[in-house]
């Protein structure tokens, strides 16, 4: 644990801090985030199955589900946040995940398409090309943890889109 001067703690989380408050446990994406590398990737592969449970509804239900997933997703990013004493901790990846969700929505129901989906999401959440960088510096706590990674989706969703029609 390593103190800063204002007090502030970064903690680096553990299964005891993922059980002990329900918003830490979807935060750092039901464990995903506890990977100690590559912990955005992990969070990215959870979106996958939790997809599939809704891809079974019509587009318009799946948005109604990914949207419900985004507003929990800033509370859930917040308190987590807050509680490890950095905004956007890196264990945090419920946005990876809600993100991820988004991206497949608007993905062919086919492997193929859905690895290109992920390949390109995790490609722009690492990049981040503009605006997403300067929006991930400026826009903290829960809301920004969540819109960096929702402005990756709509690029991968763009390219996802471009390679369809071409």
């Amino acid at each position: 644990m390593i103190t800063l001067d204002r007090q502030v703690r970064i903690k680096a989380p553990n299964l005891q801090f993922l059980l002990q408050h329900p918003a830490h446990f979807f935060g750092l994406g039901f464990g995903s985030g506890l990977a100690p590398k590559a912990p955005g990737t992990f969070g990215s592969l959870v979106g996958l199955p939790l997809f599939w449970l809704v891809s079974v509804y019509p587009l318009h239900l799946q948005l109604t589900i990914i949207t419900v997933c985004v507003l929990a997703g800033i509370y859930f990013c917040n308190i987590t946040g807050k509680a490890l004493g950095v905004a956007d901790h890196g264990a945090i990846v419920w946005d990876e995940i809600v993100a991820m969700m988004l991206v497949l929505a608007f993905t062919k129901n086919e492997w193929q398409w859905w690895l290109t989906a992920f390949l390109l999401f995790r490609l722009f959440d690492i990049w981040k090309p503009f605006p997403i960088r300067q929006c991930d510096a400026k826009l903290k706590n829960g809301f920004g943890v969540m819109f960096d990674d929702l402005l990756a989706a709509i690029y991968a969703i763009s390219a996802l889109q471009l390679m369809a029609w071409g």
